[in-house]
């Protein structure tokens, strides 16, 4: 399969959404509660493991997995194209911020958050 960018995904899922006139139905506040309830999916799917079995799926569970991705990712390159914003972009920027909240000579190896510090 082709790889694609996420303005590229953007696109599709545009059109997709028109051919079946659900942008209607598409607001932000929908997309998010969509949003959340696939997330929650992809969650049920980690629910009682141990951190080895969350590390060692089974394929046919690997594959329940990749599909509750793909509808995380959906969802959020859907909301993001609504609002205007460059995931790739805002994501860089969160990273910088990121870089100064933890730096790595003070967090290595800690999972402490950074107003813990």
């Amino acid at each position: 399969m082709e790889r694609q960018s996420l303005a590229d995904l953007a696109a599709k899922l545009r059109t997709f959404a028109s051919e079946r006139d659900w942008d209607q139905f598409h607001s932000p506040k929908n997309l998010v509660m969509a949003l959340s309830v696939e997330v929650s999916e992809l969650m049920e799917h980690f629910q009682w493991l141990t951190e080895e079995q969350s590390s060692g799926l089974p394929p046919e569970k690997l594959q329940q997995v990749r599909e509750e991705i793909a509808d995380v990712l959906i969802y959020l390159t859907r909301l993001a194209d609504k609002l205007g914003v460059d995931m790739l972009e805002e994501a860089a920027k969160k990273l910088e911020v990121n870089r100064g909240k933890y730096p790595a000579d003070k967090v290595r190896g800690s999972a402490k958050k950074y107003t813990e510090l």
